[in-house]
């Protein structure tokens, strides 16, 4: 008896979870329970999360990641005959293989960084993408807490990358692997890149943890996912980074947030 189509979708469902929750799930164990001391002077915000933050963020990305397998189901397998993707990497050969991989991070950094900024428009940011923004002090939970439309329109990219350029099939999951480990160090909450990395000729195009920590805290500015070049391009990298970076990095960080912004502090900015 050949599996059903819920069969398949529920094969989906349960690997993109896993994926998630395995990731968070280690850098939650190191981060916050066996490295939190020694790396305590790396902590972005200098306080942890409320248990129910964590809560939250936890319930939302399950409902995220079951939007997420429901429209990789559609893209590969329902639609799948229509798309661009191939499984011989010799079809188009390793020049071509290689640029794809450029090309998708690109396409998939201008995707989210527009997308993001579309999230903070007043009606959006209070009906939508607040619900994302109530973690002000993130967690690797928060990666993929989002509301649902929020993840419709996150799990976008990947229809997008299917349907236009011919793109190895299977690369595409180890993509989207590496997308799910660089979402929980952005909102890992610590900083796991070297002092000064912010200044090097490479660097300072990178998004960073505490780039994206920034814009939970602040509510604004900082909207890259893989890196800078939007941000700096259209003036939206906050000022504060470099110095926020610096005093993460350097092991003589005082408390970056004695006070939480509340929600409705974040709201208060689109209302001006």
């Amino acid at each position: 008896m050949e599996p059903s189509f819920f069969d398949f979708w529920l094969r989906d469902v349960t690997k993109i979870v896993s994926r998630y929750f395995f990731f968070a799930t280690i850098a939650f164990t190191l981060f916050y329970v066996i490295l939190k001391r020694p790396m305590w002077f790396r902590k972005v915000q200098k306080k942890m999360p409320k248990l129910t933050d964590y809560g939250r963020d936890i319930l939302y990305s399950l409902i995220t990641v079951t939007i997420f397998a429901t429209i990789g189901f559609l893209t590969f397998v329902t639609f799948g005959e229509y798309s661009n993707t191939y499984r011989n990497i010799g079809e188009y050969g390793m020049a071509y293989y290689a640029f794809t991989w450029i090309w998708m991070f690109i396409l998939h950094d201008t995707w989210f960084y527009w997308a993001h900024r579309a999230m903070h428009l007043p009606f959006l940011y209070r009906h939508v993408h607040l619900v994302h923004h109530k973690s002000t002090n993130p967690s690797p939970w928060t990666a993929y807490a989002f509301h649902p439309l929020e993840a419709v329109v996150e799990v976008g990219i990947l229809p997008l990358i299917a349907f236009t350029l011919p793109v190895h099939g299977p690369t595409i999951g180890i993509f989207f692997l590496f997308q799910i480990m660089y979402n929980v160090y952005g909102h890992l909450g610590f900083e796991l890149y070297p002092k000064n990395f912010h200044k090097h000729w490479i660097g300072k195009w990178v998004n960073t943890s505490v780039a994206h920590n920034l814009h939970h805290e602040k509510f604004h500015g900082n909207y890259g996912l893989y890196f800078l070049f939007w941000d700096r391009m259209m003036g939206t990298l906050r000022t504060d980074y470099d110095e926020t970076y610096e005093k993460t990095t350097n092991g003589k960080q005082g408390d970056t947030a004695t006070v939480k912004p509340s929600t409705q502090e974040g709201l208060a900015w689109v209302k001006k």
